[in-house]
């Protein structure tokens, strides 16, 4: 037989962990839909076909988050109980049978068509959260299909599997996690999809993003996972099977060195402490990165409260949950982020947007519907009662937007003085730099708040002028470019220059090469997903400032991030030489 060329794909690293086994490829059925006119006499027969079809699903559904429940708790399953909610959503389903009564049309048609609206608003958006959730939606509606047309679910197979897929639902993720699964590689998925998200509190090794990794394997292909680095090796050659069984082995034993480093203090050699914090979506996140040595929260993503629904939460059901996440971080602070999604998410629009990257999001949203983000910071100053809660603007991109919207708090806060409220009144006010203008301004902006954040993942975007979800371009999205370097500097020097702190929330901050560097550029908090919270530690308490400046000002001499990178590799491997890094 004619040896197997290796295939190397890189990807997202989504959920830790090396694993080597057979590829079990899923081709989703995709339902076929055809236009059918129905006689008249027929329309009540297909509503109430609609209507078991949506029962099934509730039912497939309920299953799925009673199991969800007991594999990864009650919090994690919340994504199905979103989904069950949209089952259950009065005006959509309205809409969808006076379609089927009105225009006679099957349902399985209508279904197809109205739900498909809701998905491509969220697959427009420039946030690339609200564009995961679109997936969900799509879950939703091909569930609902197959019910109709009584397709049969596939969620049991071979075991000792590497499942590889275009993408998978958040119900594959947990239905699949019942066979013995090694490991989850699909074409399709961020950091911030719920494979992602199920993956790590699975415990199940997983690579998203890979663009093309199921046409490359085919059923049986032996491969190796890598959910550190965000590879996958098709047909992997007996040396690199070898290499990857050391770094399995040397992995092993790096995280069990980390253990011992979560209960002590992120600082640095020379006794210079760093705040090393997490980003979280829902107060149920808390437990783990406290587990993972926490230091409170950098960035809280408010728009979880916004799954499954089309209107914006009552002020009264986002005080509870800030409440909780407050009461869960304290004493530690938590920096909320007023809600970064396009309005049009939530609120109906007549038009679409051609360029939503470039359109009406974050910030621009919020002075635009003063009542919705006045009604959010009623919520989070009545949460912050501990002292804990420090709240932060996205996506601004001038001076006047600012000024704007601390009037706006300055509101919130009168109304609830005059409700006999009781709230932190000296609440820290920051800004995301993400923009930028905003980063060409930052020291205009610093004279204006409390404390900076620098959002990297858009922030590189806008200012290398690349959609990392573009694959024609994506590989011109480099973090180590001399300008983003510079950029970043330039942040933190005018953020010093006004004393206040600033702080990352990008991955660039959970970038272990990266951490020396952004370390000497001046940075005070890194804020990470909480699984390489111990790793950032680790690199910190292996240098002193002194040398971390050291390295900083020699990497921004270099012209070009190839340079950048090779250099800063080179001086990770001096200063932390078991920081297992790629191949």
């Amino acid at each position: 037989m004619p040896t197997m060329n290796e295939i190397t794909l890189h990807g997202i690293a989504a959920a830790p962990g090396i694993v080597m086994g057979r590829a079990f490829v899923y081709k989703k059925h995709i339902p076929r839909i055809e236009e059918k006119a129905i006689p008249p006499e027929d329309v009540k027969k297909e509503i109430e076909r609609l209507r078991d079809a949506v029962s099934r699903s509730e039912k497939e559904l309920q299953k799925i988050l009673s199991f969800a429940e007991q594999k990864i708790g009650n919090s994690k399953a919340k994504i199905f109980e979103a989904q069950i909610m949209i089952l259950n959503d009065a005006v959509l389903f309205g809409s969808i049978y006076k379609r089927i009564e009105k225009e006679r049309k099957n349902a399985e048609f209508v279904v197809h068509g109205e739900i498909a609206k809701y998905q491509q608003l969220m697959l427009n958006s420039s946030d690339e959260y609200m564009r995961e959730r679109a997936h969900d939606v799509e879950d939703i509606k091909n569930r609902i299909i197959r019910n109709i047309q009584e397709q049969k679910l596939i969620s049991r197979f071979e075991g000792g599997s590497i499942v590889v897929s275009q993408s998978l639902t958040p119900a594959d993720t947990i239905l699949f996690s019942r066979n013995d699964i090694l490991g989850y590689a699909t074409d399709m998925g961020g950091v911030t999809s719920h494979t992602a998200l199920l993956s790590r509190s699975l415990k199940i090794p997983a690579v998203v993003g890979l663009k093309e990794i199921t046409s490359h394997a085919a059923p049986g292909d032996f491969m190796i996972l890598d959910g550190y680095a965000g590879v996958t090796v098709i047909n992997p050659a007996e040396e690199t099977i070898a290499n990857y069984k050391r770094r399995s082995r040397e992995m092993a034993k790096f995280e069990h060195r980390l253990n011992e480093l979560r209960d002590l203090p992120a600082v640095t050699a020379d006794g210079k402490e760093i705040e090393l914090s997490s980003n979280i979506e829902f107060a149920e996140e808390m437990r783990f990165t406290k587990s993972q040595g926490s230091h409170g929260v950098g960035l809280y993503r408010a728009e979880g409260l916004l799954i499954g629904r089309d209107t914006f939460p009552s002020e009264e059901e986002q005080y509870r949950e800030y409440k909780s996440i407050a009461e869960k971080a304290f004493p530690n602070k938590v920096i909320m982020r007023t809600f970064d999604i396009g309005g049009d998410k939530v609120v109906s629009q007549s038009y679409e947007e051609e360029n939503p990257f470039l359109g009406w999001r974050g910030i621009r949203v919020a002075l635009d519907r003063p009542e919705t983000f006045i009604t959010q910071m009623r919520a989070m100053l009545r949460a912050s009662t501990k002292k804990n809660i420090w709240v932060m603007f996205p996506m601004v991109s001038s001076l006047r937007e600012v000024r704007e919207a601390k009037e706006l708090v300055s509101q919130a806060k009168a109304s609830l003085r005059a409700e006999k409220h009781t709230f932190d009144d000296r609440l820290k006010i920051g800004v995301m730099i993400e923009v930028p203008s905003a980063a060409v301004l930052a020291g205009e902006i610093a004279k204006e708040v409390d404390f900076l954040s620098i959002g990297t993942n858009d922030l590189i975007q806008y200012l290398l002028a690349v959609d990392r979800g573009n694959d024609i371009v994506s590989q011109l999205y480099q973090e180590f470019e001399p300008a983003v370097l510079r950029t970043i500097r330039h942040i933190i020097k005018e953020a010093h220059r006004n004393k206040i702190p600033v702080g990352m929330c990008g991955e660039m901050a959970g970038e272990p090469v990266a951490t020396v560097l952004l370390l000497g550029l001046g940075l005070d908090e890194f804020s990470v997903i909480p699984t390489v919270l111990p790793e950032i530690k680790k690199i910190i308490r292996s240098v002193t400032v002194k040398e971390a400046q050291k390295i900083a000002a020699k990497a921004l001499t270099f012209s070009t991030f190839k340079e950048v990178k090779e250099f800063l590799v080179a001086n990770l491997k001096r200063l932390s030489p078991d920081i297992p890094l790629p191949e």
